[in-house]
């Protein structure tokens, strides 16, 4: 089956919009062009040149990886670095590279910690550090005979969520007037004559990304000629974005079968962790990567904290009231590919797809 890659984007970014990427990262397109046509991917978490010749053996023709392999400009292609290499290789074999990193790090719903919690079996999955910023208040003057058709295009243009709740939204009723200037050609009333009638608000939170579908579609389902709208920006935190994830296990575990239970589901060679003054663990923080920046934020909301990339001095900030578990970088993330897999065949079930075998874990143990 041959796609075009703006096909595949689009699967990935309905549930990872780029717009909720960290500022530092570069998620994305970074080889290729949107239009070009692809029949098979390979599916992993580093892009390096091994990986590159690994697509070109299976006859792929667009790598999907997690970690984005150009992260600053580059400034020359001479093959100076991996990077480089990578890059040109795959312009040479004619192969896309395509990267979706912290913006599905950032996804409460089939994002990277949804995919660890699943595999710890936690429960009642739940964002641990809220974005603030990116959600909106829409709200829109309408008439009661035409307030269900543009309610509907809000709701169908993605408005109206909140957490686990769709089609949210407020009326009240009140007077509004207005007077058709010369040129004007009104929906209700007379040019140059003041119009006093009884209308009604209509408000739905929308999120940044969602925004302005939401007013071109409000825009196309009202009848009159100049919409009155407002649009606010609010500090409300979006419940479903946003850092880190925390859930329940089914029971309570000591910590030691608890840091059993985490080598064995997560296919661990070894754990470091601190000793914790909890008996038993029962609510659970993860954040896939470098996850140090939510020790404190864990440590107020869990007993027990998985992540990686934690230095010497930070593993303090556990202050004996968290079991704070660094797995390594690789090992939490090793799984994104299942989540690619999983997209994709949902929504494009004769597409093909690879897992790549090669193992890019710059970490080797002992």
């Amino acid at each position: 089956m041959r796609v075009q890659i703006r096909e595949l984007m689009a699967i990935f970014e309905e549930i990872a919009p780029t717009a909720w990427q960290e500022s530092y990262d570069n998620s994305g397109l970074l080889v290729g062009q949107p239009d070009s046509y692809v029949h098979k991917a390979l599916l992993c978490l580093d892009c390096t040149p091994e990986i590159v010749e690994e697509a070109k053996a299976h006859g792929c023709d667009i790598i999907i990886a997690h970690h984005p392999i150009i992260f600053s400009g580059l400034k020359r292609l001479n093959g100076a670095n991996y990077v480089e290499r990578t890059v040109i290789s795959a312009i040479e074999y004619g192969i896309a590279i395509y990267a979706i990193h912290t913006n599905l790090d950032n996804v409460l719903q089939q994002g990277v910690n949804a995919k660890i919690a699943e595999k710890l079996g936690l429960q009642n999955g739940r964002i641990l550090d809220p974005k603030p910023g990116i959600l909106y208040r829409l709200s829109v003057y309408v008439t009661d005979e035409h307030l269900d058709n543009v309610r509907n295009a809000l709701f169908q243009a993605g408005a109206g969520h909140i957490g686990n709740y769709d089609e949210c939204g407020f009326v009240t009723a009140g007077e509004g007037s207005f007077r058709p200037l010369a040129g004007a050609n009104p929906h209700t009333g007379a040019v140059g004559e003041r119009f006093t009638g009884q209308e009604l608000r209509f408000e739905v939170l929308v999120s940044d990304v969602h925004k302005e579908g939401a007013i071109k579609a409000m825009k196309n389902a009202h009848p009159y000629e100049e919409v009155a709208y407002e649009l606010l920006r609010l500090e409300n935190k979006h419940q479903s974005v946003g850092s880190g994830l925390v859930g329940d296990l089914a029971i309570g575990l000591t910590p030691d079968a608890f840091l059993q239970l985490l080598k064995n589901k997560m296919e661990l060679v070894f754990v470091k962790f601190t000793k914790t003054d909890k008996s038993l663990i029962k609510t659970v923080a993860v954040c896939g990567g470098a996850g140090s920046f939510l020790i404190k934020k864990a440590r107020a909301n869990a007993d027990a904290y998985v992540t990686s990339d934690i230095k010497y001095h930070e593993f303090f900030d556990a202050e004996g009231q968290l079991l704070l578990c660094d797995i390594g970088h690789y090992e939490s993330e090793k799984y994104t590919i299942e989540i690619f897999h999983q997209l994709l065949s949902k929504k494009m079930p004769n597409f093909a797809t690879i897992f790549a075998q090669t193992n890019t874990n710059p970490v080797q143990y002992k």
